[in-house]
């Protein structure tokens, strides 16, 4: 058995603790912490500084980091946003994006900017849910029409690109017909555990057990949580699908059945975000980052070229269906919505690591649009935020500096 080594895991784990106090200290920066923690981790990487190696012990937190952040994009669903004008408008939305992104995809591999073209197309439709509802809350307008509009168009992208993903680039060697027949399992399984979480949830003497236990050193529903989490990921990856998915899957089944109508726990939400947030989505952030060697693109003219090259096919891609809005919306929110739907970030990270494990991107390409996702983020929340303007910040918990990025797109 490898030794395990806890020095890189301390340095990492620094990292992440400083980088929210760096941008606590200078609050005029508004941009995402997991921007600071992914630099970071480029600067303290093995390509730039050399202080960290990826070891087993990061790698396994980070893992689970990973799934954590799925997890809680999960979670940021509300199923019943997703009907009447809403839907439709946002179905319609990310069924334009995808188009858009296979043609960016096609234009990039011509141009000799990015192979893969149907991996980049999938790439380019993912948006950050969990930036996109702070932004939304620190404007004020998270429950108003265009705020629910706005959700469930990001929410559609998050969970569309993260099955697609699933079924046409899992690191399993199944065909796609079969995985389409695995997907169908693997939905009919997740019914079946939710409508028995359901059954449970109503049975009196159930119910009286958790609310004994769930604010003790027992803590058994964010246990419970992590053994969804868990559980759901060892799923899908049983059945050949990325683990990513079943994370995702797991989150939403909790925020599904979890609606605390009344009010026996509270603070069930927030425990989880303190430990995805406080704990393991951070060092995945710092993690991402040591992969990445600035050198493959800094290094390179056509890497050079591409970033901002995808980053416009970001906005092409996500932005212009924001002009389906009209009539539900005014000029600047719609140049908002544009903005917010064109924010991805942690989606990208996940998403090229499968594209390099499988060959089919480069570390250049993959640094370019992990870089253009960095952009992304630091750039077009911000002026979402001014076109919106400042409001009267909405309930629900502290963002800091907007908060970090939760969908995976």
């Amino acid at each position: 058995m490898e030794e395990i080594s806890f020095t890189g895991l301390l340095i990492v784990t620094a990292v992440a603790f400083a980088a929210p106090l760096a941008l606590g200290a200078a609050p005029g920066l508004r941009f995402p912490s997991v921007v600071v923690e992914i630099v970071a981790g480029i600067l303290i990487g093995p390509n730039v500084l050399g202080w960290v190696e990826p070891d087993p012990a990061i790698e396994v937190i980070a893992v689970v980091g990973l799934a954590f952040l799925l997890f809680l994009a999960g979670l940021e669903i509300d199923l019943s946003r997703l009907r009447g004008l809403i839907l439709r408008n946002a179905a319609l939305g990310f069924g334009l994006s995808l188009v858009l992104a296979l043609g960016a995809g096609l234009a990039l591999d011509v141009a000799g900017l990015a192979g893969a073209p149907l991996l980049v197309a999938i790439i380019l439709v993912s948006t950050s849910l969990g930036i996109v509802v702070p932004v939304l809350k620190d404007a004020g307008r998270a429950s108003s029409g265009f705020g629910q509009l706005v959700i469930a168009a990001a929410t559609i992208a998050d969970f569309a690109a993260i099955v697609l993903l699933s079924l046409l680039f899992s690191r399993e060697a199944t065909g796609t017909a079969t995985k389409v027949l695995l997907l169908g399992s693997f939905v009919l399984l997740i019914a079946a555990v939710a409508a028995g979480l359901v059954r449970a949830e109503r049975s009196p003497r159930v119910s009286g057990l958790l609310l004994r236990l769930q604010d003790t050193t027992a803590q058994i529903r964010v246990r419970g949580a992590f053994v969804l989490l868990v559980g759901f990921a060892a799923l899908a990856e049983t059945l050949g699908l990325e683990t990513i998915l079943g994370a995702f899957a797991a989150g939403v089944i909790v925020g599904g059945i979890d609606r605390d109508e009344m009010h026996t726990h509270p603070e069930f939400h927030v425990k989880l975000q303190a430990v995805g947030y406080g704990v393991f989505i951070p060092i995945f952030f710092v993690a991402s980052g040591l992969a990445i060697d600035p050198g493959a693109v800094l290094g390179s003219s056509s890497a050079l070229i591409a970033v901002p090259a995808f980053l416009a096919c970001l906005l092409a891609v996500r932005g212009l269906p924001a002009l389906l809005y009209r009539g539900q919306a005014t000029r600047r929110e719609i140049a908002a919505a544009a903005l917010l739907q064109a924010t991805s970030l942690p989606f990208i990270v996940a998403a090229t690591e499968i594209g390099r494990e499988l060959g089919m991107l480069g570390e250049s390409e993959a640094g370019g649009l992990i870089f253009a996702g960095l952009l992304s983020v630091m750039a077009f929340p911000a002026v979402a935020l001014g076109l919106l303007g400042g409001g009267e910040r909405e309930p629900g918990p502290a963002t800091g500096p907007i908060a970090p990025a939760a969908g995976a797109g």
